[in-house]
């Protein structure tokens, strides 16, 4: 709900009044202070601003007193399960006739009404059109710098006179810098939240006939107009009358149906023509239009709005630095919203959060993670994070609004997506292509072995920096240049998630133009491939630490380095995926790779350890001791003596890393004692025995063999 707080700041508290005759306004602080008479003449309702930090008292007619704000502890929250339910079904019953998007429908609808379409795609056409001209204009003119505040101004003009589907397409393209100048992202960003309103009349109306009551009976107190307007509805800041809960009440615009009826009507008939005479772009792009097209039906719908805040908020508010507001079911109905209220800052007001001592990139950084949850995990997430959506409470918690536009991430895909990223680090392009199986970029009859080089040429060339200093931009760009070559279908939710990410990526470069969102996320990445035990997640493991039949430690110790930076880091968790693939049916292979590189591990700590007892014992004593050899009890070269103190060292310093992690306690080693009772581990440790006492047997005939030939020679 992008207009709930977004005209509001923390250090503004907004106070709403009876619409009584008169009101008395105590604006006293906690030192005392004077009382300001107000007479509010509003038939409806009215409001005032309080003084900063304050948080005011609302007075009825009679001089009861209700506090506001967030001290008032009453609503859902505080109701029997049972009621709560029983409301909400009641809201349903009121939106059973909200509208579903249906193409056929759309073309039914508007395919004998060729006058009213034809009207609609000029208006369309002269509109961008014009812009488009102008912009070419101050191009051949070399004016496009100094038009270029003009041009994003009527940009915005433009968008907002065009309408609700061309708003959101504004709204887009104001959360990213990396495409649009700093004029076109200041114009644009007024698109989140200051549009244009509707006659508040009309609103009122509206809320009378949605829940079937007269408006005084619900509120006790209402602005007398909106706090905010949004694409698709307008806020206004009311208190319920049964508790003095101070709620958001989004209403819905008037003919917001027909509007965007039309326009994806129109839209969606653009799409055709691209899929039929469009021959560089393989996507399916009337399924696109079609899955946003739903999408914003399904924000038409407040009561199904209401029910995706409600399941976000089981998800994800679990985290104590995020923030989901909660539905009030008696007063929600298809076109009317009300919800708890939230104070804050839009994301994209750095000078307005740092004031209140909050740094932006902490709760960008917050956003990420949660949204790497939503996309990973549970795989429902919020597939419109714009600004107006995300604030930034006085707390410093990142509160998540308007939750019309969800989607859902397949499971399979979640999985497959953390394990592209392991492959894109690893450099494994043949797997990559075979991600896209499961992605649902390609049907399982194409060769994947043609994208295998054009995969290559691109991120050999972007992985030349490191993981940290990738763009998500950048991989995107690349990415789209190899799908444009092959027959690949972007599914539709992947391209929600692609909007979601960049949103987010775009967010941070306002506050800092170098933040690298794959930076923030790799450390979500690495704790979820060391814990999670999902077969694919386990298997991307393995093919991330063992190559060519050795075991890489170094790989490991990034993995742990990372995923320690994750809050929800285990290093409990993390043995147990590994243990119980290495112990399973299908783990033959890995124990035989398990038990060579532990013969390898023992006997680097073992020979480690003497050789740096060795170095400790002064020179006079190494002669005596050791019948004249200077290298110790074993014959070892210099190489493999560094090489093996090396392999001590990083193992050494990997248990280390184990035991710094917050949540590290002795019983981290229970799992492994228990596991080493079973049948099979016996074996593996037997055998592990087995080989370094052969190794270091080895070792010490060789010795023996070779000590009398040094005798001799001397």
């Amino acid at each position: 709900m992008s207009s709930s707080v977004a005209s509001f700041t923390a250090n503004h508290h907004i106070m709403l009044l009876s619409s009584a005759d008169a009101v008395r306004l105590s604006g006293a602080n906690s030192s005392g202070g004077r009382r300001v008479k107000l007479r509010l003449t509003p038939p409806r309702a009215a409001m005032v601003e309080a003084r900063p930090q304050q948080v005011p008292a609302i007075r009825d007619v009679a001089g009861n007193s209700n506090v506001t704000g967030r001290t008032l502890q009453v609503g859902p929250s505080s109701r029997d399960r049972a009621d709560d339910m029983q409301s909400e079904a009641r809201a349903m019953t009121r939106a059973a006739d909200a509208s579903v998007y249906s193409p056929d429908l759309l073309s039914n609808k508007y395919g004998s009404r060729p006058i009213k379409v034809l009207r609609r795609a000029l208006q369309i056409f002269n509109g961008l059109g014009s812009f488009a001209l102008k912009v070419w204009l101050d191009q051949l003119n070399g004016e496009l710098d100094r038009k270029m505040r003009l041009r994003a101004i009527e940009l915005r003009q433009t968008f907002t006179r065009l309408g609700p589907t061309f708003v959101k397409i504004g709204q887009g393209l104001s959360t990213r810098p990396d495409l649009c100048p700093p004029e076109y992202l200041e114009e644009l960003s007024e698109l989140q939240d200051a549009l244009p309103t509707f006659p508040d009349a009309q609103a009122f109306s509206c809320i009378e006939r949605e829940l079937g009551r007269p408006l005084e009976t619900v509120y006790s107190s209402i602005s007398p107009s909106p706090i905010a307007a949004a694409s698709l509805g307008q806020v206004y800041k009311a208190q319920l009358k049964y508790s003095g809960q101070v709620v958001a009440v989004k209403v819905q615009r008037p003919g917001i149906e027909e509007a965007i009826g039309l326009d994806f009507y129109l839209i969606r008939g653009v799409g055709i023509l691209i899929n039929k005479y469009v021959d560089i772009i393989s996507s399916d792009i009337v399924a696109l239009i079609d899955e946003f097209a739903r999408r914003v039906y399904q924000e038409l719908n407040y009561v199904q709005e209401g029910q995706n805040a409600r399941r976000f908020k089981k998800l994800y508010a679990d985290k104590e630095d995020v923030l989901v507001p909660d539905i009030f079911w008696d007063y929600t109905s298809g076109k009317v919203l009300t919800m708890e209220w939230v104070e804050g800052v839009k994301l994209n007001e750095q000078e307005a959060i740092e004031r209140q001592g909050l740094k932006v990139l902490d709760l960008v950084n917050t956003g990420i993670q949660c949204s790497l949850r939503q996309l990973l995990e549970y795989g429902y997430f919020h597939a419109d994070p714009h600004p107006g959506n995300l604030l930034a409470t006085p707390e410093g918690k990142l509160a998540f609004l308007d939750f019309g536009m969800m989607s859902e991430t397949p499971e399979e895909a979640r999985f497959a997506i953390i394990g592209h990223v392991v492959h894109m680090v690893n450099r494994d392009y043949e797997a990559m292509a075979r991600d896209y199986y499961a992605l649902d970029f390609l049907s399982p009859n194409v060769d994947v072995s043609p994208i295998v080089p054009a995969l290559r040429d691109f991120f050999d060339d972007a992985l030349n920096s490191t993981v940290s200093e990738l763009n998500f931009k950048t991989l995107v760009d690349g990415l789209g240049a190899v799908l444009y070559q092959y027959p690949f279908n972007v599914p539709a939710y992947y391209a929600l998630i692609l909007r979601s990410l960049t949103v987010l990526e775009g967010l941070a470069l306002y506050a800092d133009p170098k933040f690298k969102v794959l930076a923030a996320s790799y450390p979500y990445f690495a704790k979820r491939l060391l814990t999670d035990p999902n077969p694919y997640l386990r298997d991307a493991l393995i093919e991330l630490l063992f190559k060519d039949g050795k075991f890489r430690w170094s790989r490991l110790e990034n993995l742990l380095v990372q995923g320690k930076k994750d809050r929800d880091f285990s290093a409990k968790d993390a043995l147990q995926p590994v243990l119980k693939l290495l112990l399973g049916p299908d783990g033959k292979e890995l124990r035989d790779l398990v038990i060579k590189e532990a013969i390898r591990v023992s006997e680097a700590i073992i020979l480690g350890s003497a050789i740096e007892s060795f170095n400790f014992v002064p020179g006079p004593m190494r002669t005596f001791v050791f019948n004249g050899n200077a290298s110790g009890p074993f014959t070892i070269s210099a190489a493999e003596q560094q090489s093996l103190m090396e392999l001590r060292a990083q193992v050494i310093k990997i248990w280390g890393l184990l035991q710094s992690s917050e949540n590290f306690d002795s019983n981290l080693l229970q799992p492994i004692l228990q596991v080493l009772q079973e049948p099979e581990a016996r074996s593996i440790g037997g055998r592990v025995v087995g080989g370094i006492s052969q190794r270091l047997a080895a070792r010490l005939l060789q010795q023996v063999l070779r000590a009398p030939e040094t005798t001799a020679a001397a």
